[in-house]
């Protein structure tokens, strides 16, 4: 923790003020969305098809419109996007405690999805301007909060659950009013100074002719794929093998997943910065992500070297993704030559969304299979080749020269 504590007092206030504002932002998005599913089936008496809608359209409303966040974010300063989003999530959080009729359930759903686009894109490129030539110390940092919201949120949410849904979505949407007050006071403007002229259809043109960056944002596809088997292959795997306590282990391996990277991200950047080029770390660190699946490939479906195969497989797939994750981020504002960094953002975390609905897809039809067929192997081994496959395709874009990166544009600040 102290070195933590030292790292992140390295950073300025508004990078500072922004890692603080992912944690809360995480903390009082888990507290409340593991449980809302129950919520609407059991405390509203919604339908299964209902709530699988109210729950889509919170999925759409924010993996179809990062685009449309990124582009504000970059014509109008990130200050006002991130500002509105922690407004908009207090407003949509108070009505899901509040509201019992679908119409209003499903604009509220909406409302907090949207917010996620709005915020999403604009931090990150705050972020990776303040900090300059420190962005991937300062997005190794900024990961550490990330999970450490994620870790907290659940058992927060649950502690108040034992009150009342409603105080949980209360205490939720409190943490986001506080956070809009605290942008609106604390935080500098500050915007993309390249994006001062030209029409919205010119700056999206940018960004999808920029073909390194199509490209590398089409190869990191799979490490999202992966890294989202926390929540479809690994759950399913432990269910499989031990019945109703499943549960309790997928539970365990959250808590495990979200621990290592607290604990060793920091350490795990600063070893592969003064080893490797970032290529050569994200190439690594996707091969990592990739043979996290080869452990439960070649495990007996019985509890107990199930449990230990899927801690393994969480292990590994944390770590791999500890290192990807600054390398990655960092890339994308390489990619972009400094210019339009939200817009970039935004498309990246859509052709990201995208490729983890195919992903989910693929992988639940080949998990169906491999159950009929009596043998897992069939999915764990797809999965295992899907990140050498991403790290083999990374490290081809390298050796052929197609990541070479457009010359930067200077940024302009304004403060507030």
């Amino acid at each position: 923790m102290r070195n933590l504590w030292r790292q992140t007092r390295s950073f300025s206030p508004p990078v500072r003020l922004l890692m603080a504002n992912q944690f809360a932002i995480n903390l009082a998005f888990y507290m409340l969305m593991p449980y809302l599913a129950a919520h609407l089936s059991g405390g509203l008496g919604l339908a299964a098809w209902a709530v699988g809608l109210v729950l889509g359209v919170r999925n759409f409303s924010q993996q179809g419109m990062f685009l449309i966040g990124g582009t504000l974010a970059d014509r109008y300063g990130y200050k006002g996007p991130i500002m509105a989003g922690c407004l908009l999530r207090t407003v949509g959080f108070g009505l899901l405690g509040w509201v019992d009729n679908l119409p209003a359930l499903v604009a509220a759903s909406a409302a907090t999805g949207f917010a996620g686009a709005l915020f999403n894109p604009a931090v990150r490129a705050y972020l990776a301007a303040e900090a300059g030539e420190r962005r991937v110390d300062a997005f190794a940092t900024f990961n550490v909060y990330y999970q450490a919201g994620m870790l907290l949120g659940p058992l927060v949410g649950l502690a108040l659950l034992a009150a009342d849904f409603r105080l949980v979505c209360t205490a939720a949407a409190a943490v986001f009013a506080v956070l809009t007050l605290l942008q609106w006071r604390a935080l500098p403007a500050r915007r993309d100074g390249a994006t001062g002229s030209g029409t919205v259809l010119s700056q999206w043109r940018t960004v999808v002719t920029n073909r390194p960056f199509l490209l590398f944002s089409l190869a990191m596809i799979g490490s999202y794929v992966l890294t989202f088997q926390v929540y479809l292959a690994l759950p399913l795997a432990a269910s499989d093998a031990l019945g109703a306590q499943g549960t309790a282990v997928t539970s365990g391996l959250f808590v495990v997943s979200a621990a290592v990277t607290i604990v060793g991200q920091l350490r795990l950047t600063g070893w592969a910065k003064r080893r490797w080029s970032a290529h050569k770390a994200l190439v690594r660190g996707l091969a990592v992500m990739g043979l996290a699946f080869v452990p439960p490939a070649f495990t007996p479906q019985q509890a107990t070297p199930t449990v230990i195969a899927l801690a393994a497989a969480v292990v590994l797939l944390a770590v791999g993704g500890a290192i990807v994750y600054p390398f990655e981020m960092d890339t994308v504002v390489t990619l972009s030559g400094g210019r339009l960094v939200a817009t970039h953002y935004g498309l990246y975390n859509t052709v990201s969304g995208l490729g983890i609905t195919v992903g989910n897809l693929a992988t639940g039809a080949l998990w169906d299979f491999s159950v009929r067929h009596d043998a897992l192997w069939p999915a764990w081994g797809a999965l295992a080749a899907t990140g050498l496959a991403c790290a083999a395709a990374l490290a081809t874009l390298v050796r052929t020269g197609r990541l070479t990166t457009p010359q930067p544009q200077p940024a302009t600040t304004w403060s507030a």
